[in-house]
């Protein structure tokens, strides 16, 4: 792992954090650092993405790009991301040459390939869904041809899938045409009980720390996640077992920062796990209001290898996405944001993305309670009265 100075000579004013991404991550991730007085900077396309308006510095360039990433790079202290899907050549690069990268490019090799994400859990003998890899969407079909491919199944394409893109649910034959032609996964359709979430970090010295497993339901027409209830609703023994799997993960992936662990619950009460994300993720939202350390100051703590904070809950609360209305795109208007700030509560968080489209996530909500029950029925009022129109 990676060595960074002793933490008494990390927080200064000059201390600067690179982050690769300008979306609603990089800006809460912006926001928990300000209050340490850590310098922010931004690569991403566009200063008007929603981290341009909270970062010290925003420099324009591609993530995706070698000699971006490397120069943007090689002036940071701490170098970081908020998507996957970056260019690890140059991330590879800098570590040669001594900078702190977390999470580590090799790690994030494995998880932004679905397919070599799938191998490693395979070969680490870690709980998962049988898969097949194709090439091609016309191998998927003619493997259903042959008779190799039986339905109903899942396909999921193999690098730069997010935010339900790049799924697909095959059930039967008049689903064919939305097979995508990609190098993909196929899973079977695991016959699932709930969707369950462990978010974990670790720092480079050891200290590994989970938030309380939460279970996620799923919008349908988007193919992601509409409400987060907290803690899931699931026994003991099965969230405890959710958290050391999880816990196992980031330990054998070597990976310091945040890690999502998104899981299947069967019906027969296994776990297997799904997929992984490195980073700040949109099932530990709910940990800016309702634990006593977000997300976003863990993944802080733990790049700079500082003492991870308490994850413990305050108390009970569900969180839902704030999607564009359908037929909707254009610039965006919050309708009903006066009523829904009256419920009580209501943590409301915009993220400032100055364009709206059908299902794209424009901010969130999570709401606090004594029980889950309450939040969620609060939860479904904002859903039913917060419109992102244009």
């Amino acid at each position: 792992m990676s060595k960074i100075p002793p933490a008494n000579q990390l927080i200064n004013t000059d201390f600067k954090i690179g982050i690769l991404g300008g979306g609603q991550l990089g800006k809460m991730l912006a926001l928990a650092a300000a209050n340490w007085d850590i310098q922010i900077h931004i690569l991403d396309k566009d200063p008007s993405f929603p981290a341009g308006s909270t970062c010290s510095k925003f420099v324009a360039g591609d993530f995706n790009n070698y000699d971006d990433v490397y120069q943007f790079g090689k002036d940071m202290d701490v170098l970081t991301i908020e998507i996957e899907h970056v260019n690890t050549e140059a991330l590879l690069q800098l570590e040669k040459e001594g900078k702190v990268i977390h999470p580590s490019p090799t790690a994030l090799n494995i998880i932004k390939d679905k397919g070599l994400q799938k191998a490693f859990y395979q070969a680490q003998a870690l709980p998962t869904a049988a898969f097949k890899l194709y090439e091609s969407g016309a191998a998927i079909k003619a493997a259903i041809a042959d008779g190799q491919q039986s339905l109903p199944f899942v396909q999921k394409t193999r690098t730069a899938g997010y935010d339900g893109k790049g799924v697909a649910v095959i059930r039967q034959t008049t689903d064919l045409d939305k097979i995508m032609d990609a190098p993909s996964i196929i899973e079977p359709l695991v016959d699932i009980k709930k969707e369950i979430a462990v978010i974990v970090a670790q720092r480079p010295s050891g200290q590994i720390e989970a938030f309380p497993a939460v279970e996620m339901t799923f919008n349908q027409d988007a193919n992601l996640v509409e409400f987060l209830l907290c803690p899931a609703d699931i026994s003991p023994a099965i969230a405890a077992e959710a958290e050391q799997l999880a816990r196992s993960v980031i330990d054998r992936l070597g990976l310091c920062g945040l890690l999502a662990v998104e899981l299947f619950l069967t019906q027969d009460d296994r776990i297997l796990i799904n997929e992984v994300a490195p980073r700040p993720h949109n099932s530990g939202h709910h940990t800016i209001d309702s634990c006593y350390t977000s997300q976003f100051e863990q993944h802080l703590r733990a790049i700079m290898d500082l003492p991870l904070g308490s994850t413990k809950t305050k108390m009970a609360s569900v969180m839902v996405n704030l999607l564009g209305a359908p037929d909707h795109q254009g610039a965006a208007r919050y309708q009903g944001l006066a009523a829904c700030l009256a419920v009580e509560g209501s943590k409301i968080h915009l993220y400032g993305k100055s364009v709206t489209k059908p299902y794209r996530k424009m901010g969130h909500a999570t709401l606090l309670a004594p029980t889950v029950a309450a939040a969620m029925q609060n939860a479904k009022y904002i859903q039913q009265h917060l419109k992102i129109t244009t």
